[in-house]
């Protein structure tokens, strides 16, 4: 029985050695409040509006590839961005893939499979002499392909006129200092 008068005291004396005020954290108490503050404010707002920032950045890459192909459908998958947006991204691996393929049909029956933009840009590229001859001969070929099948755009009918005053950019000249680089079957 000696053993059963022993365990009280052994409590009491366990009870003795815990301090008196027991904290979870090694941080004050206004603190860990002010912290908890701090971390719901970003669950609650910051979060939320990372999270849609990202959604809306994403949804718009169809878009943006888009444009830098010179999609000649830019404008309906931009339209088609917009309305996934609508209907909560459903659409929108529809666009993603629209925006990495080129339009046979629309090649067929326009003679391009770029847009506009495209065009514009690279006439004043060419009236600047900034294109090198072959080039510059494209364009002219596909111009020629777009004329053939009917009237050009608005954008587009100076274009001709332009391209054909155009003067290909000078090939670059290499300097007398610098090393001529032998042909891949040279003399030996």
């Amino acid at each position: 029985m000696r053993f059963r008068s022993s365990l009280p005291l052994a409590f009491a004396a366990t009870a003795a050695l815990v301090p008196g005020a027991a904290q979870a954290s090694f941080l004050p108490p206004e603190v860990m409040d002010t912290a908890a503050m701090f971390l719901a404010w970003v669950v609650i707002v910051v979060a939320p509006l990372i999270a849609i920032g990202l959604f809306l950045v994403v949804h718009v890459l169809p878009e943006k590839i888009a444009e830098h192909n010179h999609h000649p459908q830019q404008g309906a998958i931009k339209t088609l961005c917009f309305l996934s947006l609508v209907f909560g991204g459903m659409l929108w691996p529809f666009a993603w893939l629209w925006a990495y393929t080129r339009p046979i049909g629309y090649r067929a029956v326009y003679g391009t499979d770029k847009h506009e933009h495209y065009f514009v840009e690279m006439g004043g590229r060419a009236a600047r002499g900034e294109l090198d001859q072959l080039e510059l001969d494209h364009l002219r070929d596909e111009v020629a392909a777009m004329t053939a099948r009917g009237p050009l755009p608005k954008a587009l009918r100076d274009l001709p006129a332009q391209l054909a005053q155009a003067q290909p950019k000078a090939p670059v000249q290499a300097s007398a200092g610098a090393p001529v680089a032998q042909p891949a079957g040279g003399a030996h």
